[in-house]
């Protein structure tokens, strides 16, 4: 199991994610850690135990899905997402 100060994550699935949508699992992290990323409000996700975050990493904003402390997917924000994230951080 790979980890960055507070996130975990499965390698497999991090090889994975990275070839299909070309986001690491650590550059995620760090987009999660409030103080290098900017976050908009997480928002549940449909499956109880997991949230959905919009995050800024430079000028790449991230629709992230995790549980606490594990990071399960990311992907570069679709247009609508990225209009979402800046209305809320605004």
């Amino acid at each position: 199991m790979q980890r960055l100060p507070s996130w975990t994550w499965d390698p497999a699935k991090a090889a994975a994610n990275l070839r299909k949508h070309g986001v690491s699992f650590e550059l995620a992290a760090v987009a999660l850690d409030t103080d290098t990323g900017s976050l908009s409000e997480t928002d549940p996700h449909p499956d109880r135990d997991r949230c959905d975050t919009l995050a800024l990493i430079g000028s790449l904003v991230l629709y992230i899905v995790h549980t606490h402390e594990r990071i399960i997917s990311a992907r570069p924000a679709t247009p609508r997402e990225r209009r979402k994230y800046h209305n809320e951080t605004q």
